[in-house]
Formats: C-alpha cells, structure tokens, sequence
C-alpha cells in the first residue's frame, strides 16, 4: 500500500495558514493528503490586538491563539500542526530552530508547501518566514546533511495571498477552486476569535478569487464556474508533459 501524499504549510503567525490558504488545506486533505501545519509563533504581540485591549496577559493571549489554532486545524483536515512557540513581531530563530524546521520537512516529505510572500514591509515576520522556509528546503535537500536520513526531493513551494497585494511584488500564477471546501475554511476562520475583522475581508478575498479563476479557466467562452478560490505564486520551475 501506497504512503499517502502530503504537504507543509509554513506559517508565521497562528492565523496565517487559517486566512491565506485554508481552503487549499482542506481541499487536499479531503482528497487524501496529509498537511502538516509548522507554526512558528502564535501571533500573541502583533496580531491579537482585540485580546490585548480586553486586558488579556500574554501567558493568556498565547493560550487563547494556540486554542483557535488548534480548532482552525481541526475545522480544516489538518494532519499535524506543530507549534514552535517562537514569538512574533519580531520572529526571530535560532539555528536550534533552523534544524527543527529542516527535521519536520525531512520528516513530512512534502510534495508541495506553502509560505507567504518574498517581501511584506507591513509584516517582515511573513517575509523572514519565507527567508526561512527557503534556506530549511535547501538544507532538506542535501545529502550531506544528517547522512543517511531520506533527503528532500525538490517540492514546489507555492507563496500564498499577502493582505496587501499591490504592495508586496506579488504576482499569482495558479488559481485553486475551493468553493467545495469554502464552508470549511469559513468554520476555521470564525474560529480567529482574536481577529473577527477578517473574517468577511477574506471572504470577499476568496470571491474576488473565483472570478479570476473563471476568467483564466476559459472566460466567457467556456470557463469553469467558481465561487470562492485561492491564489497562489509559484517559486520554482514547473515540469510538465502537456500544457
């Protein structure tokens, strides 16, 4: 019997994976993958304004993020979310944590993973995030590193949708159709207690989506009907036998 496939999202806050690319989640884990989430903070300084103005203590705060977390992942099919607890805003890791990063990717043996985008100057976090899941793929990668352990092969590393688009430099090439996921991701986004202002944001993000993917599936003589989608940019070079 064959392994089944799986993938890794790589995500620098405890919500990003939920808002970015929850429905691209779903939808693989309901066709049988096996998606590890890597959180690497739970966004406890930055990005629980809410929790912060209710008088919440940071002890309080992180256990609040990891509990939306872990209920986002349920909502969504998550295999396996792992917590690194590294604080945010500024994210920083050490090369202890480097390794750990590069250890689960040998581990899961991705057939593709998810980040965020290369340049974000309202978040560097997302960016050195990036920064890093890059550098931990090319250690995966070589052989000798940690010899005898079952290297990485050469996983695409798709960059999911930054909150402001225009100004990050990123420019999507692949739509993903998560309109039979969609009320999935929404279960998981409405567990983001800490962040209900994006809850319909996303929503209309994922609309705005579907038209795109109608548009370049076929447009008006043809085109796949869609309601709600995801982008994405690819890093690498893709390898195909038919266009």
């Amino acid at each position: 019997m064959s392994s089944p496939k799986t993938a890794l999202v790589i995500s620098a806050h405890a919500a990003d994976f939920v808002w970015r690319c929850g429905g691209a989640i779903a939808l693989h884990a309901q066709m049988g993958y096996q998606i590890t989430v890597a959180c690497l903070s739970f966004g406890e300084r930055g990005e629980s304004a809410k929790l912060w103005k209710e008088g919440k203590t940071l002890e309080q705060v992180k256990a609040i993020r990891r509990a939306e977390a872990e209920g986002a992942a349920q909502a969504l099919g998550v295999h396996r979310l792992e917590c690194f607890d590294l604080g945010d805003y500024p994210l920083h890791l050490e090369q202890a944590d480097k390794m750990r990063l590069v250890d689960l990717i040998r581990a899961v043996q991705p057939s593709f993973m998810l980040s965020h985008s290369q340049y974000d100057p309202y978040n560097t976090d997302h960016m050195y995030t990036t920064q890093i899941a890059l550098e931990a793929r090319m250690i995966a990668q070589a052989w000798g590193h940690n010899p005898g352990e079952k290297v990485l092969g050469a996983p695409q590393l798709y960059l999911f949708e930054p909150h402001q688009t225009e100004q990050m430099g990123w420019k999507p090439d692949t739509f993903l159709d998560i309109t039979p996921v969609w009320e999935k991701k929404r279960a998981a986004m409405e567990q983001m207690g800490g962040q209900v202002h994006l809850w319909d944001y996303y929503t209309r993000v994922a609309q705005q989506r579907a038209n795109h993917f109608k548009r370049n599936s076929g447009g008006q003589s043809g085109g796949r009907d869609c309601t709600y989608a995801e982008a994405f940019q690819s890093i690498f070079p893709r390898t195909v036998d038919q266009l």
